[in-house]
Formats: structure tokens, C-alpha cells, sequence
């Protein structure tokens, strides 16, 4: 039996409950999934329509007026594998019998490469950083720590001293869906915390209850996202870098050079805490050159 009709706004409120009750997902994924799901309350609103009144052609037409408004494709599609959680949701959870977006189709995204630095474009990156400020000893060991760990931005803002294990060259991380990960770390990104530490101890005035986080700002308190995302793209700036980069760039970076120095996809998955390895493939990028020397040096026959 079928539980009662409620509001779209309900549905909402409950589809966010099961994400961070039941999935365990964290604040800034609830917060992308419920940004595409008021995606299609707003469409619904407009066409007077309930959420479980949706059919299969609701959909498709939905999913026609994103491409309409000039969507990419790739946003297209995550939009839409939102709006297919909810009804799975709502089917879960006995408010609905069958779910409309069974056959809903994703547009074709093709395969995206995003832009990777490779280790001396990195290390060109922090040559520019002045570590004559405060700010600049933080920011080398900020960019340092993104390309030996390949954390996503959010895990770096949230890193905690405590989760710091330098002796043993380990991070504990708290990924997506609180999935706990160990990522060991590099002596060089040690040594840069190390600076960042001994300068934070002498200039840094810290907020009560922000003493366990690794990154703080001059006021005392924890980076935010952005911070870091306008930080990198200034340096890469100032490093005469043209390539569109981001904090995620370091981590795709982080990726790509370990499988160029021939490490195992499955090692590198469990690293970047990634769920599916199809997620892992999409991180992963050698240039033609590399590839065309690999099956020089290693398919049996072009060994002498």
C-alpha cells in the first residue's frame, strides 16, 4: 500500500533526510543534489505538477528544456542522475509503485579530459609563492599537500591535525558518505606543512574551536573553498600558466602521475576514495607520446 500524497516541498524536505541519514552523504553533496531536484520542482511548478504524477514524457520534455537553455551535456546528465535518486527514493520509501525515470535517457557527454600540470608546472606553481608572508607558507604547503594527496578541495579545508599521522607519512581522510581513506604522504609535503606549523605557532592567533584544522585564514578561522579556488588560479597567474585550473587540476594531476610512474588503478582508486573505478578511468590521462613508449618498451614484441 501506497503511503499518502504530500507537497513537493515535503518530498524535498523527506528526499534530504534519507541523503543524510540514511546515505551519509556530506553538507556540499545534499546541497548538489537538492540544487537539481529544485531544478525540476521548478519546471513542475510551472506545468502544474505533482511529483508523483510524473510520467516517462515529463521527463524527457525536462530534460529537453535543460539542452534548451544552453546546459552542457555533462551538466545535463548530473542533473538528471539527481533527479533519478529521488525517484528511486520515493519508490524506496512506498510513494510510489514503479519509478518514471527507468528509461529516462542521459544525453551523450563524450569523454572529457580536464586540464593536468605536470610535476614541474606544479613546482613552477609554488616558486612564485612569496614565503615571506604568513599566507604565502600556508599557500605552498596548501598546494603542495592537493598534488602529493590528491584531496578534493573540501577534504582540505576539513583536514584535521589529528588526522595527521606524519611520523607514519599518513592522512586520515573523511571523503564523500563519511568513506574514511589513508593517503600516505610525501616528504616534501611534510616539510612544508612543518614550515606552515612552526609559522602558524608564532603568527596565527586561532579561534576557540578551530584548533584542529590544519589550513587557517589570518583571522584565526578555516578556509573556505573558494579561498583556495581564487588563491590557485591567481598564482597560476603570476606563473605564467594558461591551462583553466582549479584545486581539482592538483588532484587530477595527482592521479595522472601515478599512473605514468606505473601505478595500479585499483591503488589509485582506493587514493582518491572513489567509489567505481569508471570514475577512477575518467581521472586518468596519458598523452600519446607516453603511451606510444609504453608499448615500445614493454609489449613482448619489441623487447630484444
Amino acid at each position: 500500500m501506497l503511503k499518502a500524497k504530500k507537497t513537493n516541498a515535503e518530498f524535498m524536505k523527506a528526499f534530504q533526510r534519507y541523503l543524510k541519514l540514511e546515505r551519509g552523504y556530506s553538507p556540499n553533496t545534499i546541497e548538489a543534489y537538492m540544487r537539481d531536484v529544485e531544478k525540476l520542482d521548478s519546471y513542475l511548478q510551472a506545468n502544474n505538477k505533482d511529483m508523483l504524477d510524473v510520467k516517462l514524457d515529463d521527463l524527457e520534455h525536462f530534460s529537453a528544456t535543460l539542452h534548451d537553455l544552453g546546459i552542457a551535456a555533462s551538466s545535463q546528465a548530473r542533473i538528471l542522475s539527481g533527479i533519478r535518486s529521488l525517484y528511486r527514493f520515493l519508490v524506496l520509501d512506498g510513494y510510489l509503485k514503479d519509478d518514471p525515470t527507468e528509461l529516462l535517457e542521459s544525453p551523450k557527454t563524450g569523454d572529457y579530459l580536464p586540464e593536468v600540470l605536470s610535476t614541474r608546472e606544479v613546482d613552477i606553481l609554488e616558486s612564485v609563492i612569496s614565503t615571506s608572508t604568513k599566507e604565502g607558507v600556508r599557500n605552498r604547503a596548501i598546494i603542495e599537500v592537493l598534488f602529493s594527496c590528491g584531496l578534493r578541495v573540501s577534504e582540505l579545508v576539513n583536514l584535521k591535525i589529528s588526522n595527521l599521522y606524519i611520523e607514519e607519512r599518513y592522512v586520515r581522510i573523511m571523503g564523500k558518505g563519511s568513506k574514511e581513506r589513508l593517503v600516505p604522504i610525501s616528504d616534501k609535503a611534510i616539510d612544508e606543512l612543518e614550515r606552515w606549523f612552526e609559522t602558524r605557532k608564532h603568527e596565527i592567533k586561532v579561534k576557540p574551536g578551530e584548533e584542529d584544522y590544519v589550513f587557517l585564514n589570518r583571522r584565526g578561522s578555516h578556509l573556505t573553498r573558494t579561498m583556495i579556488l581564487i588563491m590557485i588560479k591567481e598564482y597560476a597567474a603570476m606563473a605564467g600558466i594558461k591551462k583553466t585550473i582549479s584545486p581539482h587540476t592538483l588532484r587530477h594531476s595527482f592521479a595522472t602521475s601515478l599512473l605514468e610512474g606505473g601505478a595500479d588503478l585499483r591503488a589509485i582508486q582506493a587514493m582518491l576514495g572513489h567509489e567505481s573505478i569508471s570514475t577512477t578511468e575518467i581521472y586518468t590521462h596519458i598523452d600519446t607520446t607516453t603511451l606510444r613508449q609504453e608499448i615500445l618498451e614493454h609489449h613482448p614484441r619489441n623487447i630484444k
